[in-house]
């Protein structure tokens, strides 16, 4: 059950004990649920300190959006597939399968030589013309140069908490699941429209110029849905591409393998909801949404186990719940704490780099999993437990 934050205009709901949280994330959830244009928020149990919004927060707003309580990487999210294969079908060595994954989805910085030719990969998705047509019509300048760059990197991971991995449930079926975004491209234009804002004149008076806002019906609200929306559909995509190309890893590896329907979700974006019967925007940064029946996934870290679940449709929580375990220590502060040495120990029997390059990923780096799946048990049910084998990371 959520804990009431006083002191605010609108209603701010808790879902972790106030005395646990930073306190300069309790200063950022303060200044957005005094906003005028804010309805409600909701605050899920992984929050941490973000840029203007906290990571972990859900904000309801009426007649207008703030960039920053969106995220900059838009539509950053997940996709987890079950297969048919079962843990006995895995080879006793993974390396060999970590390699082709790695060889056929460029991490990190990386790109594809050449596009992705999606009309002969089994994407799913369609209307790829258009959806590259209206890439024209961005607002951006310096994003509209580069649009061989955005047709490279669709497919492609990239890095710091962004993963792929190859994991088992508890009754030792064998699971695709990924983690990623919009890449540069998403970036480059929520980076471009929270600058927009903090020029607009009632924005002025703020108490973080980062939570400047777009307000219905203006031509800069209009410019930035449009690049938002487009935005989400590239991490969409981009997902679906990376899962399509992992698919046919499996499919070399293992000839007989099937995959059922993939689940997908978002937890940095926008949607058009309505609650408690106002038609508001919602943003969802580092939180997914779950509405009652709604599938969604929950990582926890490289080492520890992650969630697939079924949504609740908790009223209070805006239809929420959160993206992950949530980081306790930046990545500054697990690179100071822990050697490549800790890592390796930590994330014993899985695949994975072990390397200094990725001990800011490190498990300890993150709160306990099973801790703030307990937090939210009002927000969702578990449909499965996974724990990865495989994890590949830029």
């Amino acid at each position: 059950m959520p804990f009431n934050v006083l002191g605010t205009g609108a209603p701010l709901r808790l879902w972790a004990d106030p005395a646990t949280v930073d306190e300069r994330a309790l200063d950022q959830l303060r200044n957005v649920a005094n906003l005028p244009w804010v309805h409600a928020v909701a605050v899920m149990p992984d929050v941490h300190v973000g840029i203007g919004a906290t990571v972990g927060s859900v904000i309801a707003m009426h007649g207008a959006v703030s960039p920053a309580a969106v995220g900059v990487d838009i539509g950053c999210g997940m996709t987890a597939q079950l297969t048919s294969l079962r843990a006995e079908d895995l080879p006793d060595d993974l390396s060999r399968l970590r390699s082709a994954i790695e060889k056929a989805v460029p991490v990190g910085f990386g790109m594809h030589k050449h596009s992705v030719d999606v009309d002969h990969l089994k994407t799913g998705l369609r209307g790829w013309h258009g959806f590259w047509s209206d890439f024209d019509d961005l607002a951006a300048p310096h994003v509209l140069r580069r649009k061989g760059r955005a047709m490279q990197q669709l497919g492609t991971l990239g890095g710091g908490n962004h993963f792929i991995e190859v994991c088992l449930d508890t009754e030792g079926r064998v699971w695709l699941m990924l983690h990623s975004g919009s890449r540069a491209v998403g970036n480059e234009l929520a980076q471009f429209h929270i600058e927009r804002a903090k020029e607009l004149p009632h924005n002025m008076d703020l108490p973080d110029p980062n939570l400047a806002v777009f307000v219905t019906g203006s031509p800069a609200m209009e410019a930035y849905r449009r690049d938002l929306f487009w935005a989400q559909d590239y991490a969409r995509r981009n997902r679906a591409v990376m899962m399509a190309l992992l698919r046919d890893v499996m499919l070399r590896q293992f000839r007989k393998v099937c995959f059922e329907t993939e689940i997908s979700c978002h937890h940095n974006y926008v949607a058009e909801e309505v609650h408690e019967g106002h038609d508001v925007l919602v943003t969802r940064k580092g939180a997914i949404r779950a509405g009652a029946g709604d599938l969604g996934i929950i990582p926890g870290s490289m080492g520890a186990s992650s969630f697939v679940v079924r949504g609740l449709g908790s009223p209070a929580a805006l239809e929420s719940a959160s993206h992950g375990a949530g980081r306790r220590m930046s990545r500054a502060q697990a690179r100071k704490q822990f050697k490549a040495a800790d890592l390796a120990e930590q994330t014993q029997g899985v695949e994975c780099r072990k390397d200094s390059g990725v001990v800011d990923e490190i498990p300890a780096a993150y709160k306990d999993i099973d801790e703030v799946m307990a937090q939210q048990s009002d927000l969702v049910e578990i449909v499965a437990r996974l724990k990865q084998v495989v994890c590949v990371k830029g």
